[in-house]
C-alpha cells in the first residue's frame, strides 16, 4: 500500500522536460495508469494472502496419502471426549490400520472456546515433527493446562508446554496474534460446520461421510472394514 501511495504522489506532480519546456502529463492518462497499478498490487496482495492460507501446516496427518480410507477428526483441544479419543482410540487405529498403510488420519481444528482456539494457533506454528508431539501432550495433560481461572494463566500453561519443544516465548506470543492463522482456523471451522453439520466434538468423517453413533474403535472399525 505504501508503494501505491508513493506512485500516486509521483504521478500527481511529475512533469516531463522537453528542451526547456515543461509539459504536464495528461491527467486522464495518469489516472488510467494509476488505476492499473493499484489493481496490480491489490491482486498481488490477494495472491500473497491466499498463498499464506494454503501453507499446509494446518493439518496433522498420520498415515500414507495412498491409503484407501481417509478419516478426518474434527476436534477441540479442550474437549474431554476428544482427549479420550486421541489417547485411547487413535493408537488402536494406528496399530491396526495406519501402520499397515490402509488408513490416513487427519486431525482438523474445531475449537469450541478461546483456550482451544489459542492452543490451535500454537499448533499451526509448529513444524510437522512437533505437531503430533504437541497434540499428544495437550490431550494427555488437558486437565492440567486448562485448570486456570483466566486466559493469561492458560497461555502461561501452554507456553510451558511448547518451551519443552524448543519454541521461544517470542514465537509463542507472535503465534497468538497471527491474523492469517486465526482466520484460517475460524474459516475452516465455519466451512466444516456447513459441509458436515458439525455440532459437537469429536466428529469423525470417513471418506467424506460423517460417522453416526459412537466414536469408539469398534464402531470405526466396522466402517473401515467395509471400505478396504
Amino acid at each position: 500500500m505504501l508503494l501505491v501511495i508513493l506512485v500516486c504522489n509521483e504521478f500527481s506532480f511529475k512533469t516531463f522536460r522537453s528542451g526547456k519546456k515543461m509539459t504536464r502529463v495528461n491527467l486522464n492518462t495518469k489516472i488510467f495508469f494509476l488505476i492499473k497499478i493499484i489493481l496490480f498490487y491489490f491482486i498481488l496482495s490477494l495472491k500473497c494472502y491466499s498463498d499464506n492460507l494454503n501453507t499446509n501446516n494446518s493439518l496433522v496427518v498420520l498415515g500414507s496419502d495412498k491409503a484407501i480410507v481417509k478419516i478426518k477428526v474434527f476436534s477441540s483441544l479442550t474437549c474431554p471426549h476428544c482427549a479420550n479419543f486421541h489417547i485411547k482410540v487413535v493408537p488402536e487405529i494406528k496399530r491396526e490400520y495406519i501402520d499397515a498403510g490402509k488408513v490416513q488420519l487427519i486431525f482438523i481444528d474445531f475449537p469450541l472456546d478461546q483456550a482451544a482456539f489459542n492452543a490451535s494457533k500454537i499448533l499451526h506454528c509448529l513444524d510437522k515433527t512437533q505437531q503430533i508431539t504437541f497434540l499428544d501432550i495437550i490431550y494427555q495433560k488437558q486437565i492440567q493446562w486448562t485448570n486456570a481461572s483466566n486466559m493469561d494463566d492458560i497461555n502461561k500453561n501452554l507456553k510451558k508446554i511448547v518451551k519443552n519443544l524448543g519454541i521461544s516465548s517470542a514465537k509463542f506470543d507472535k503465534c497468538l496474534i497471527d491474523e492469517v492463522i486465526s482466520d484460517k482456523i475460524l474459516n475452516g471451522r465455519i466451512d466444516a460446520s456447513r459441509k458436515y453439520s458439525i455440532d459437537s466434538t469429536p466428529t469423525i468423517v470417513i471418506n467424506e461421510k460423517k460417522l453416526e453413533g459412537s466414536v469408539s474403535f469398534k464402531n470405526i472399525k466396522k466402517k473401515i472394514e467395509k471400505l478396504i
